[in-house]
């Protein structure tokens, strides 16, 4: 996911000052996954858990993350391509429906873990990360899918 990462920042970086701020949230977001779930380089003891605190941590930066999305970059980006024409503002209709897939599982593992009280729900931890690593990488390639629409048409 980084490298894809890296290749959207090589790609739109420096285009749109929103569009930066959003890359690096995206960044921050997979920097604070790769702690909470343990990979490298930022592995923990074997076997040792994340602190339910690291945990929700990182459900603050996502529900960040994909409110951001919603509420500044996608109307913003919506604006832009209906400068372009109608199959701009087409194909961005139809890529949002596909990211707010995504959303809803980010705010489940949010609302899973940010209300947890015990240290118990840690051991599910592994799996939900997992499942929410797909639906996250998926949600990635539309939302660059939505920039790259945008780039080809301003550019």
């Amino acid at each position: 996911m980084l490298t894809k990462l890296e290749k959207a920042e090589k790609r739109w970086g420096g285009a749109n000052k929103l569009v930066d701020q959003w890359l690096n949230h995206r960044r921050k977001l997979l920097i604070q996954y790769f702690i909470v779930a343990g990979l490298a380089p930022y592995s923990r003891a074997e076997k040792s858990l994340p602190t339910l605190e690291q945990v929700k941590d990182f459900c603050d930066q996502l529900v960040d993350y994909v409110s951001e999305g919603h509420f500044e970059v996608y109307n913003n980006v919506v604006r832009a391509c209906e400068k372009f024409g109608e199959s701009s503002i087409d194909t961005a209709k139809a890529l949002l429906p596909q990211i707010s897939e995504s959303t809803d599982a980010a705010l489940d593992f949010n609302d899973k873990y940010t209300e947890a009280v015990d240290e118990d729900i840690l051991y599910q931890l592994d799996s939900d990360l997992s499942k929410l690593a797909q639906s996250m990488e998926a949600r990635f390639e539309l939302e660059d899918q939505l920039l790259e629409v945008l780039h080809n048409r301003h550019s």
